[in-house]
């Protein structure tokens, strides 16, 4: 008889694995029998939690889609209630620790690049860039006219997806790359609340 909690256990490990073999080998080399090798279990036992690579994927996308909700609404929790703060918050939150290590990075992209491809992904991917939207476009609603609010939340997530593309491809170190997005995303923000003040 399985022992209680073991299927959550298990399941947590291959998402690390799977998250490593990707790092290591991307995602089209990311094998079932490597990521059984990486956390020490069978190809069984993969398929057993999983069904095959593409439930895995979307387990893992989940996971890391989960985090991001998690560190957003951890740094919303810590800002004032006013516009602004919120969405330095959220700028914040899509920048985390927890989304910047290189696993979880070349798992981003290519969740982004199969999403194109494969419908469950698309689906979460969908989820993804109206939440963020939705987020954006419900904070710059308190301070800018409806359209302008609308407009002001587009801006700012494409810039944000925009710059999680340059930083996961460009060579130099992540760190740098996290603190230049931020200060990017910062004055895409003061543009917009310097148009709300006129």
């Amino acid at each position: 008889m399985p022992k209680v909690g073991m299927k959550a256990i298990r399941q947590a490990q291959l998402i690390r694995a799977t998250l490593t073999v990707i790092d290591r080998v991307g995602l089209a080399d990311a094998s079932l029998a490597l990521i059984a090798k990486e956390a020490g279990v069978s190809t069984g036992i993969v398929s057993h939690y999983f069904g095959d690579k593409n439930g895995l994927l979307d387990a893992c996308m989940r996971q890391i889609l989960s985090d991001l909700y998690l560190a957003v609404d951890h740094h919303r929790k810590q800002a004032d209630d006013q516009p602004a703060s919120q969405i330095r918050a959220i700028i914040d939150g899509n920048f985390d620790v927890s989304q910047i290590a290189g696993p979880v990075l070349k798992t981003w992209l290519a969740f982004w690049t199969n999403s194109l491809h494969q419908p469950d992904l698309q689906r979460l991917q969908r989820i993804n860039d109206r939440r963020l939207y939705s987020n954006l476009t419900a904070q710059f609603a308190r301070v800018l006219p409806a359209q302008q609010a609308r407009d002001a939340g587009a801006s700012l997530a494409a810039l944000i997806d925009g710059l999680w593309l340059r930083m996961t491809l460009a060579p130099q170190p992540m760190a740098n790359g996290v603190e230049n997005a931020r200060e990017l995303c910062y004055q895409n923000l003061a543009l917009w609340l310097n148009a709300a003040a006129h």
